[in-house]
């Protein structure tokens, strides 16, 4: 049950991360408010079943502090993203 427990925490960072990366988007413009709930809930199903056999401990604890600076980093770097080069005079010379 261990190994499964830590699976879903793995898998709970990874759905927080995509939730930042999400909610940037969202704020920009660039996806669809659907998408940001599908990640949502796929984060809080994986972080709840994290925790939902054993009481809290340091696993829980651990999960939950790298879920949220995964998306916390996921969100600060969609958000500052580099501007995209201009490839113009490279692709096409004069």
């Amino acid at each position: 049950m261990e190994f499964v427990r830590g699976v879903l925490g793995l898998f709970g960072v990874a759905c927080a991360y995509m939730t930042g990366r999400s909610v940037a988007a969202v704020r920009k413009g660039w996806q669809k408010l659907p998408h940001l709930y599908g990640w949502i809930i796929r984060a809080v199903l994986c972080l709840g079943a994290v925790a939902f056999r054993y009481s809290l401990d340091t696993v829980d604890i651990l999960v939950w502090t790298l879920s949220a600076v995964a998306f916390a980093v996921a969100f600060w770097a969609t958000s500052h993203g580099k501007p995209q080069e201009d490839l113009t005079n490279t692709i096409f010379p004069e």
